[in-house]
């Protein structure tokens, strides 16, 4: 049972992965096309508040690239400074596009409802990452991982707004309404994943490794 979902964890880890990497590069269409035809849904911030629209979209896809392969244990083992340059990109990437995104929020032509919805994701992306960064400096390593995988839940939420939003017009949803829902839908969800799992499995499997230490 125990190889059974040791392998369902690692193709989860690799679908999150390659979902990551690919939205991260499909969210630089507007490099070729412009904002105004890749992105109309977010084209009105162009006038008085294209900077902070051109900081979310510029680099919060690059924290999304970087963010799976801060959990590849080979990396974090065989090449500890990598692990580190990559970590100090992906924080970087969330100080300035997170702070971009609070700024959105309060422009976003969708609703009072989606604003709030997204604004409290952009706190809780700095708070989390930011919580990780002092752990990682104090190199309290297991605090450190248990706060970047808080941090990550919310950074996949780039993948999720994506899936919730094509589900929804593939069932024929008004947008009007789907998407203030969704500005909630595509975190929440992840973040209580996330904590089900450092609260309740991650204990568990620890207390198993140590058993079986204890046994051998």
């Amino acid at each position: 049972m125990e190889r059974v979902l040791r392998v369902f964890g690692w193709g989860g880890y690799l679908v999150a992965g390659l979902l990551s990497v690919l939205v991260a590069a499909v969210s630089y269409r507007f490099v070729p096309d412009g904002v105004a035809v890749a992105m109309d849904h977010v084209a009105h911030n162009l006038d008085g508040n294209a900077l902070a629209l051109y900081a979310h979209i510029g680099l919060a896809p690059i924290a999304l690239a970087v963010m799976p392969f801060q959990f590849w244990p080979a990396l974090r083992s065989r090449r500890p400074a990598i692990h580190r340059w990559l970590g100090r990109v992906y924080v970087a990437a969330i100080l300035v596009s997170g702070l971009a995104g609070l700024q959105l929020a309060f422009h976003t032509t969708a609703g009072s409802f989606a604003g709030i919805g997204f604004g409290v994701l952009a706190v809780a992306w700095l708070a989390t990452t930011a919580t990780a960064l002092v752990f990682a400096l104090r190199r309290e390593v297991s605090r450190h991982a248990a706060w970047m995988m808080r941090s990550a839940a919310l950074t996949f939420a780039a993948v999720t707004l994506r899936l919730y939003l094509g589900m929804s017009m593939a069932f024929g949803a008004d947008i009007a309404v789907a998407y203030p829902v969704i500005s909630w839908a595509c975190w929440v969800p992840n973040a209580l994943a996330v904590e089900l799992y450092l609260r309740i499995a991650r204990p568990l499997k620890a207390r198993r490794q140590g058993a079986v230490a204890i046994a051998n």
